[in-house]
């Protein structure tokens, strides 16, 4: 595997952050590359080395945070609810500025539906649709009522500004994950 250049990702992540920053302060529409190079203190150029224009930016940055949330369901995937969502709550809550901007932005309404997508799938798969309690229960329609409520409390904790600390999160929704699956 080879090395990337620490100046390369130190410029790589001052791109994402300025990106981030930028969009909680104005619509996604009205940001410029300039804009962009300006608070990142790179030059165009070095935008355009790792990415077509601020769409291909934006993209790979919620591809980014997505993969990122696939990893952790890895291992998440075999904790019982409650510390898989003190995972995942950590994660929030390390990048709040990300989920923040990306939740309330009306300049990128792809997050929200990419979010939902891959825990609609996630739930799918951890959904044992045979339990009794379970039975007639639609597959599809459980993985959609799961990540569909999991993005709406993610959504309310995040703009409400997190008022309450991970781990009590994690433990309300873990109790709620329970009664449901």
């Amino acid at each position: 595997m080879s090395k990337v250049d620490r100046r390369i990702l130190k410029s790589q992540e001052a791109i994402k952050k300025a990106v981030i920053e930028l969009m909680s302060e104005k619509n996604f529409d009205a940001i410029t590359i300039k804009d962009i190079s300006d608070r990142a203190n790179v030059h165009r150029a070095t935008i355009y080395l790792h990415y077509a224009d601020k769409f291909d930016l934006l993209d790979k940055l919620i591809e980014e945070h997505i993969n990122e949330m696939r990893e952790i369901n890895e291992y998440a995937c075999d904790m019982d609810w409650r510390d898989a969502n003190l995972v995942y709550f950590e994660y929030f809550e390390r990048n709040f500025l990300f989920f923040s901007t990306m939740l309330a932005s009306k300049g990128a309404p792809s997050f929200r539906t990419r979010f939902l997508e891959f825990l609609i799938e996630e739930y799918k798969a951890e959904v044992n649709i045979n339990e009794e309690r379970n039975h007639g229960l639609n597959e599809d329609i459980m993985g959609c009522f799961m990540g569909t409520a999991f993005v709406g409390i993610v959504e309310w904790w995040i703009t409400k500004g997190m008022p309450y600390p991970p781990d009590v999160m994690a433990n309300q929704v873990g109790i709620l994950l329970e009664r449901v699956v």
